[in-house]
């Protein structure tokens, strides 16, 4: 995983490699229903609407989810980028961040997949929120993604190749 910052827009990369095929790796990422799976128990992260049908471009997402502090907060996505079994974007249309863009990639590679996530995200509360970033922002994604990584081990196995 890796952070990077130009200006007040920040990065996080993320690699992870499965012994799933292409179809497999696709079919769970691209459902909007298993992403409480792979999100912490503690965000209590509950879909309200638009995850009824496969991923298209356009599709809205609702969900409520509680990232720090026991705060509920309301989190509307949308998809609007679908490349069958290559590629998806989701970005915020509402919720706790100035800008969430969030690029999902996966290929084929030797026994498996690679997943790529790349997210390019603005922190709110201008200075206030760039001061919090390092100590609350950048820790709490941190922690989301390790356990995504770990949950997916756990699901799928681990990568030998």
């Amino acid at each position: 995983m890796k952070f990077s910052s130009k200006g007040i827009v920040y990065r996080l990369s993320s690699k992870q490699k499965l012994p799933i095929t292409v179809d497999e790796a696709w079919d769970f990422l691209s459902s909007p229903k298993n992403l409480k799976t792979i999100t912490p128990d503690y965000m209590s992260f509950d879909i309200l609407s638009g995850a009824d049908k496969p991923m298209f471009a356009g599709q809205i997402i609702q969900y409520i989810v509680t990232p720090v502090l026991g705060i509920k907060t309301n989190w509307v996505t949308e998809i609007t980028h679908v490349i069958d079994k290559q590629y998806f974007v989701d970005e915020q249309r509402f919720g706790p961040y100035a800008l969430w863009h969030h690029k999902h990639f996966i290929k084929e590679i030797d026994g498996g997949v690679e997943m790529e996530d790349i997210i390019d995200y603005k922190v709110p509360f201008g200075f206030l929120g760039r001061l919090v970033h390092p100590i609350l922002v950048k820790p709490k994604l941190t922690e989301i993604f390790n356990y995504r990584t770990k949950k997916l081990i756990d699901l799928f196995g681990e990568y030998k190749n």
